[in-house]
């Protein structure tokens, strides 16, 4: 079975070969892993069923002696800790929108300065795997703007509908939206899944009231995944956190695959969730990043990936992966422990 048709036949919870699998590393433990592997792909050493097209940015990034910039002016300074280095948001450049004057006059990204020509051809160089276009910051509503805005002044837009925060809101919605569509217009139908994301749980539970998804969150992330489904590609989406009381509302929205799940918060036991969603919601994610695979020992691992393989993946509508980016301080064998199990042979 090729990769691309077990990931299908699983969004749908149909039976597959084995279960598919997706990867989601931070740079350290990828250089780890990589020296352990002797430079190896990895995707290829973890067989992963996935593999990403995007456009080409050919626009400009302010410059800065030490700050890096990205295309919506927000600048990140690296910052190390004992176990790895973060891009941290230092430079809040949409902090100092004030008035509709302001957002007019601001320098916003301009989509033409992507190029999209390339993308059928590496549709075509991915044939036989999955292939995604898009990434969790798209829209990223949340976490995107507050990026450059601040997390709390983002929160306060929200709730008070702020014209100008609204605004700065709808302007990623939309230019995403654009870089959505036109990538798959370019793919000519070659495109499995279009990723996405937008945080809508804490680690107690919904981000915000049903009032609030429902009128601000929901007509703006159904549009993308119409898109997904008028292009014949699935919509899965990344979100952090305890999203038990939502999920009944992305299946009615029409979500596919609900990615990143964290088994950690208490409304996420995944027999639950499971219940809920059986036969209508893929589940991408489940193996602790939190817990088990950076502080557990390999057997402990490797039993929680035979739960997820042989209670979660039953059926169908499960894709084998960690629940987030697996962290620095996580052991390699570990790591290498859960991808055993869920391909059923040792990794060399």
């Amino acid at each position: 079975m090729i990769f691309k048709e077990r990931v299908k036949l699983a969004i749908e919870f149909k039976k597959t070969d084995r279960v598919p699998v997706q990867i989601y590393m931070t740079p350290e433990i990828q250089e780890k892993l990589t020296k352990h592997f002797s430079g190896r792909d990895l995707l290829e050493v973890f067989e992963i069923d996935f593999r990403d097209v995007s456009a080409v940015w050919k626009g400009k990034f302010k410059k800065h002696e030490t700050l890096t910039y990205d295309i919506w002016g927000t600048g990140y300074k690296e910052m190390k800790n004992e176990f790895g280095t973060y891009s941290e948001a230092y430079d809040l450049a949409l902090a100092r929108i004030k008035t509709i004057d302001d957002f007019k006059r601001y320098p916003w990204p301009d989509i033409n300065d992507y190029d999209f020509s390339t993308i059928e051809q590496q549709c075509n160089k991915y044939k036989n795997f999955a292939v995604c276009i898009g990434d969790a910051g798209m829209p990223d509503i949340v976490n995107g703007v507050s990026r450059g805005r601040g997390m709390d002044q983002v929160l306060i837009d929200i709730a008070t509908g702020d014209e100008v925060g609204m605004a700065i809101i709808d302007k990623r919605v939309d230019f995403y939206y654009e870089y959505l569509k036109r990538g798959l217009e370019s793919a000519k139908g070659k495109v499995d899944i279009v990723c996405l994301g937008e945080d809508c749980g804490t680690q107690n539970g919904r981000l915000v009231s049903p009032e609030v998804f429902n009128k601000v969150f929901q007509p703006r992330l159904k549009k993308f995944y119409d898109l997904a489904h008028n292009y014949g590609a699935k919509a899965m989406m990344h979100s952090c956190g305890d999203t038990h009381e939502i999920m009944p509302t992305f299946i009615e929205m029409g979500l596919d695959v609900l990615d990143a799940m964290q088994p950690e918060p208490k409304g996420m036991n995944p027999e639950k969730i499971r219940k809920i969603c059986y036969g209508k919601l893929a589940f991408c994610g489940l193996i602790s990043t939190q817990q088990t695979l950076p502080h557990g020992t390999v057997e402990q691992c490797r039993a929680e990936a035979r739960h997820r393989l042989d209670v979660i993946a039953k059926g169908g509508g499960y894709i084998f992966a960690p629940a987030h980016c697996i962290q620095p301080d996580t052991p390699i064998e570990n790591v290498i422990a859960i991808y055993e199990e869920a391909l059923g042979h040792k990794l060399n």
